[in-house]
């Protein structure tokens, strides 16, 4: 088949194509997306008893019924210490964007240029066509940040640990995690060909107990979160890692929530307590401190080798977009250029737990930038949430399964962008609604 320059393309071969997005207003997609009259009614489906779990499925519609539906919630706006939602101007205390980089204008520079150089995507995976210099960039500026000998990016953080961990326990072997693991750090257990054991929440007899049961020749890995993302409370790592060291176990720790936050230069929960060089695996995420969206496993050589060439969630999916790279690495250079931002998370985390604590709210054990307000009722925390979003401030509530049933809480996270004014406003709405539930 011959191709000339001046055949026409798809495009120009269209004339019924609808305007593309974006319009000059959200609201004319929606409408374009909604017009009535050009649907043809769809045929009944045969039963299919598979899908009844679906059929029946009441509490959402039952809560948005009563206006306390508190889920996928419509923001306008950039993600900052202020959101626009139906209009209205919202302070946020939702966000995990604990250094306050999403809106930075250096960060959105770096994602156009990355566009304008590679395009929007890939089109394929790393261990195909989907290898950028910019992957292997960035690779080498995180492991020179944590301190590792190698790196991996996966596409989401959730992929990290549903990949490593099913990639390295097999059969025969274990994998042990604290209870309040993140849900990704759980599915990735439940992948794995190895038997999955679980110890009490930073209980480090329980986890003893559960090694000494095992046969001292098998493979084990302990997996913990760092940050524990709703408790906010740090993993006792340099007792997690002598018990591992005893028992032969690997150590990986989850620091989602702590890249940023703790440690050298924000290095995470190793480099907090100075046991790097005794955990093998340190997992990360970019959606939260660091803007973007991925995550990364840094290990030694060998294990990412490893990694590279078994780890099926990295294999068959799609690479980190040149754009994600890109405001990841600008994200690093201020981060490292910039540690007035941290310094500045920690005295706004002060503020708001001296002011919460002084209202009467029981925080629990947190020690860091992630403050729970415990509520202990389902319903509860669903009308907290919603009266401050009236008061106009947006939290998030955390129940089952994130939390166990009676440990309902509201999230309260902070911002190194947040001011005084932002912090007592808050803690000014926080206290009103409090009382007005009679939780304080």
């Amino acid at each position: 088949m011959i191709y000339h320059d001046k055949a026409p393309t798809l495009e120009e071969t269209r004339t019924d194509q609808p305007p593309a997005y974006p319009l000059s207003h959200p609201a004319a997609a929606r409408e374009i997306n909604n017009r009535p009259g050009h649907r043809k009614v769809p045929a009944p489906l045969p039963a299919c008893t598979l899908l009844d779990k679906a059929r029946n499925f009441k509490t959402a519609a039952q809560l948005r019924e009563i206006g306390l539906y508190p889920y996928f919630r419509t923001i306008s706006s950039a993600q900052d210490t202020e959101v626009m939602i139906e209009g209205k101007k919202v302070l946020m205390l939702g966000s995990n964007s604990y250094l306050g980089l999403t809106n930075h204008p250096k960060i959105k520079e770096a994602a156009r240029a990355a566009v304008e150089k590679y395009g929007t995507g890939c089109a394929g995976s790393r261990f195909l066509n989907g290898t950028l210099d910019i992957h292997l960039e960035l690779e080498s500026a995180l492991a020179k940040l944590v301190n590792k000998e190698a790196v991996l990016l996966y596409s989401t953080g959730f992929q990290v640990n549903l990949g490593v961990i099913s990639a390295l326990v097999g059969k025969g072997e274990y994998v042990l995690g604290d209870k309040s693991n993140h849900a990704s750090i759980v599915e990735g257990c439940l992948l794995s060909q190895g038997k999955f054991l679980r110890f009490a929440h930073k209980d480090m007899a329980a986890l003893e107990s559960r090694l000494q049961k095992l046969e001292p020749e098998a493979g084990k890995l302990i997996v913990a979160d760092g940050v524990f993302s709703m408790e906010g409370d740090i993993i006792q790592l340099p007792e997690l890692c002598r018990i591992a060291n005893q028992h032969g176990a690997a150590v990986m720790v989850d620091d989602a929530h702590a890249i940023g936050v703790l440690g050298r230069n924000g290095a995470g929960t190793p480099s907090h307590f100075g046991v790097t060089d005794q955990v093998h695996l340190i997992m990360g995420t970019f959606s939260k401190s660091l803007a973007s969206l991925g995550g990364f496993i840094a290990a030694d050589g060998g294990t990412i080798d490893y990694l590279k060439h078994h780890s099926r969630a990295l294999i068959f999916s799609a690479s980190m977009s040149p754009a994600n790279a890109a405001a990841v690495l600008a994200a690093l250079q201020i981060m490292l250029a910039e540690p007035e931002r941290s310094a500045q998370l920690w005295r706004n985390t002060r503020r708001m737990k001296q002011g919460l604590r002084e209202l009467g709210f029981d925080l629990g054990d947190s020690e860091t930038p992630i403050l729970p307000v415990y509520c202990g009722n389902l319903m509860l925390a669903f009308k907290m949430c919603k009266r401050l979003q009236d008061e106009g401030l947006f939290v998030n509530p955390v129940v089952s399964p994130a939390v166990a049933p009676g440990q309902e809480l509201i999230r309260v996270s902070l911002m190194a962008t947040h001011t005084d004014k932002q912090v007592d406003f808050a803690l000014d709405k926080l206290g009103k609604v409090g009382k007005e539930l009679g939780l304080i």
